[in-house]
């Protein structure tokens, strides 16, 4: 897998797996040597692509360094300053349009959000998930994710993250058997979660799971007075941006070939929701 490190006082996620360099963490310490710091990294592993999360202020840094805006989350940080998503193309093949699932994309974006009437079928549970079920969990993430750009299908991973508390994960029970899980990646210091992680059995799909995970989660976190939740959900996967946009996130900008999952690097797009 891709390592998780410090470039002086930020954190990058990088390595061959995604082929890129993801600023997972900037410290405005480092704003003379960020940019330069991050285009040497690449340089010296071939990667194809840097993709940094900034705050507004750090933006014009970036700017003057050939990045350019994907995305952005309004109120980001502690509900109040925002986030953008500045990337680097380092080959041409990185920067292809994915031009037939853009379309699928605008004609989602274009149908009124509807999922209020459902409701969820008796014969299911959902609950936060614990330490107990990580075996369980680790088991349907490697049935439904061929490659994953953090090793979720490791049991000890699991309950690591859970017992660190940068994690929140959640499961959907079908009589006592697990057959979907869901995580929130938390940060408690700035108010935000990332709604991520969403893996249903095959044979349990169609029963809207995906939609009531999402649906209990973003209740745990308003219990928990986060600001704003978030999703960085796969263009490939219309059914999961479908459940985010039916939860009234909004879409706020796509991350060109950028994550390798379920066995190819993918485009994903970016949804946001405040909460009040």
């Amino acid at each position: 897998m891709d390592l998780i490190e410090k470039i002086g006082h930020s954190v990058v996620h990088h390595g061959k797996f995604n082929n890129r360099i993801f600023l997972l963490k900037y410290d405005a310490n480092d704003r003379q040597n960020i940019t330069r710091q991050l285009n040497e990294l690449a340089m010296a592993n071939g990667y194809t692509k840097i993709i940094a999360k900034i705050p507004a202020a750090a933006q014009p840094v970036f700017l003057q360094d050939g990045f350019t805006q994907e995305a952005f989350i309004p109120s980001f940080y502690k509900g109040q300053d925002d986030v953008f998503f500045m990337s680097k193309f380092l080959n041409d093949e990185r920067t292809a349009i994915p031009a037939i699932a853009l379309s699928t994309l605008t004609d989602l974006l274009n149908k009124a959000p509807n999922g209020n009437e459902a409701s969820l079928n008796s014969r299911f549970e959902l609950a936060v998930a614990k330490p107990e079920h990580a075996a369980a969990m680790s088991k349907i993430f490697g049935q439904v994710f061929s490659t994953y750009p953090f090793p979720v299908t490791n049991p000890e991973y699991l309950k690591e993250t859970m017992q660190n508390g940068s994690v929140i994960y959640f499961g959907v029970w079908d009589q006592g058997k697990l057959v979907g899980v869901s995580s929130a990646e938390v940060d408690a210091e700035n108010k935000n979660a990332e709604m991520t992680d969403f893996a249903v059995l095959p044979d349990y799909r169609g029963h809207k799971l995906a939609y009531f995970l999402l649906e209990l989660m973003e209740e745990k976190l308003k219990e928990q007075q986060y600001k704003t939740l978030y999703t960085i959900a796969r263009l490939n996967s219309p059914g999961m941006n479908k459940t985010f946009i039916n939860h009234g996130y909004r879409f706020s900008g796509l991350l060109k070939n950028n994550t390798n999952i379920s066995g190819q690097i993918e485009s994903m797009n970016v949804y946001y929701k405040t909460i009040e």
